[in-house]
């Protein structure tokens, strides 16, 4: 466990090599568990371990293939592609077989996911897969059927106690420090369950202690998180900070500063798709009919992310970021629907006005269903005017277009239309 080299972070130092030095996860390492018994077996099966950030899962995967003393090649799906893929499984088939393990599989496309099928079918590579997604969201059926899902559980303050502890007796550089955890709050607060996060962070407040401070304090850690740690949570409240940041620069038409909240998620490994999710949005919200190209390269965004994941995925990104900054800007549609969710509820379910409804049948007919209905298209270009909102608001302009080129478009089209009845 004890690695000496003063540049390895204090969180690798620690890494058990051991199931017997594990810490948390009783269901699966404890005494006659899963894994020991899979380990004393020497029959590996694929693995899938799903579960929060920094509760063992790459540990594990190393624990396996020492234990069983196999070959053993890691990959990440953050910059590995299909041709990283391949070099593996060809060297896995040099050597007969080995254990390929794989962080974050869950960003890799299906492409990529097709890639491992026929090597674990095979035999030639055994598969570990780690993910802190559902796996059966994320995975493709062929492959998920192919592994066995294990579930991680959070660690709790005792298990994190215990790290901080154990690290503190066993760690020469922590050991001569000679300090002391006065208060736990902020140490554990802050780490969110995250091993690796947790002596991280304890080794940065050790190293920025007052001289001649032995006391760790939560004033203290915060202290240090404040001015020293940029830590990106994807559940906390970053989380929401940078990804309101990297809207609102994109809404103000800021594209440097878009792309660095972006350059923070992705380093921060957030989930691409959330991303994406939200440009779509801010397409129609922020600019809608301002440009409506956005949200076709917003949606088609979105829909590229599914296919080709990281680390190119974050080319398209920044294109879409990019674009959507330097685009005209509207919240018109945005406000109309306000509006007109506003109206609805002061107003209630008023009647559809009888010459636009619908009239299948003899019965609805008679009853005027559809009576006094213009097709538009029987008109002078393509328009007559009638009411098509109940009597109660008719006339209510609830959408006014933004004052931008293409807008303005549309309320000269509109104006021509409408005459004064709008007010456009």
């Amino acid at each position: 466990m004890q690695m000496n080299s003063k540049n390895v972070p204090l969180a690798e130092r620690m890494r058990p090599q051991t199931l017997a030095a594990f810490i948390g996860q009783e269901h699966l390492v404890g005494k006659g568990k899963v894994l020991e018994q899979l380990i004393q077996s020497g029959k590996m099966h694929s693995i899938i371990f799903w579960g929060p950030p920094g509760v063992g899962k790459t540990t594990l995967a190393q624990i396996i293939a020492k234990q069983m003393a196999v070959p053993f090649f890691t990959l990440s799906a953050i910059d590995s592609g299909v041709k990283d893929v391949r070099a593996v499984i060809e060297k896995a088939r040099m050597v007969g077989h080995a254990l390929l393990f794989i962080d974050e599989i869950h960003r890799f496309n299906k492409a990529q996911q097709d890639s491992l099928l026929g090597a674990v079918e095979k035999g030639v590579i055994t598969l570990i897969g780690a993910t802190t997604e559902n796996p059966s969201f994320e995975v493709i059926g062929a492959l998920l059927s192919r592994c066995q899902v294990y579930v991680l559980q959070t660690l709790t303050e005792d298990h994190l106690m215990t790290l901080v502890n154990q690290a503190m007796e066993q760690d020469e550089w922590l050991k001569a420090q000679n300090v002391r955890i006065a208060e736990w709050g902020a140490l554990l607060q802050l780490s969110g369950g995250d091993a690796r996060r947790l002596l991280n962070l304890l080794e940065l407040v050790v190293t920025s202690l007052p001289e001649g401070q032995k006391d760790v304090t939560n004033d203290l850690v915060q202290d240090v998180v404040q001015h020293k740690m940029a830590m990106y949570d994807k559940g906390g409240e970053q989380h929401y900070d940078i990804i309101s940041a990297f809207i609102k620069s994109i809404r103000g038409s800021d594209p440097n500063a878009a792309v660095y909240w972006l350059a923070r998620m992705i380093e921060g490994g957030e989930d691409p798709k959330f991303i994406a999710r939200r440009m779509v949005i801010l397409a129609s919200e922020d600019i809608g009919n301002a440009n409506p190209n956005a949200l076709l390269l917003a949606t088609t965004t979105f829909q590229a992310m599914q296919m080709i994941g990281w680390p190119e995925g974050r080319i398209i990104l920044s294109q879409c970021a990019t674009y959507l900054a330097s685009s005209a800007k509207s919240n018109a549609s945005y406000m109309a629907i306000n509006r007109a969710q506003s109206l609805v509820s002061q107003t209630g379910d008023l009647g559809v006005p009888l010459h636009i409804r619908n009239a299948p049948t003899k019965l609805m007919k008679n009853m005027d269903y559809g009576k006094g209905y213009q097709y538009a298209h029987d008109h002078a270009g393509n328009f007559v005017e009638q009411e098509f909102l109940p009597d109660k608001i008719a006339g209510t302009k609830l959408y006014d277009p933004g004052n931008n080129a293409s807008e303005a478009r549309m309320r000269d089209y509109l104006k021509h239309c409408w005459k004064d009845k709008y007010g456009y």
